[in-house]
Parts: structure tokens; sequence; C-alpha cells
């Protein structure tokens, strides 16, 4: 079986949320505090970023339409997200 894919939720430096996904968590928020090249345009000036939620997914693409789902929902409904989790 191929490795899972992770959708996950950062609080950026500026409160702001960001959503993404990976196959390495920890990885990932390494490359986001980093800053390089690898780190998402958004989250480069928004530093430090911490993890706040993070949800296992079977493949790529059920990961990305779960990425997609979460981006659309309001700021309040991802605290909720959060929250529960």
């Amino acid at each position: 079986m191929a490795n899972p894919w992770f959708v996950y939720l950062l609080r950026c430096g500026d409160d702001s949320l960001y959503a993404g996904i990976t196959t390495d968590v920890e990885r990932r928020i390494s490359e986001h505090n980093e800053g390089g090249p690898k780190s998402a345009k958004y989250t480069r000036n928004r530093r430090p970023v911490k993890l706040v939620y993070q949800e296992e997914c079977k493949d790529r693409s059920n990961a990305t339409k779960r990425e997609m789902a979460i981006k659309k929902l309001t700021r309040k409904k991802k605290l909720e997200l959060i929250a529960g989790s």
C-alpha cells in the first residue's frame, strides 16, 4: 500500500490559517518554517507556522478534494474543525 496522504491546517504568525496536503507532515512544516523555495508563497512571510489540524486520506485525489473542501469553509468553520479534533 502506498503512503497515506494528509490534509493539514497551519496557524500562521499573523493568525491566518493555511491548508495543504503532503505525505510527510513533519517535513512539510519544517519546509514552511524554513521559508526556502519549498515553502508555500503564502506562508513565507507569515512565519512561524504551527500545525493545528491534520487528517489522513487514502490517496492524493481524496486529500486534494478534502483540501479544497476545507479551503471553502469560513474561518469560523475551520476553527470549529480544529477545536473538534
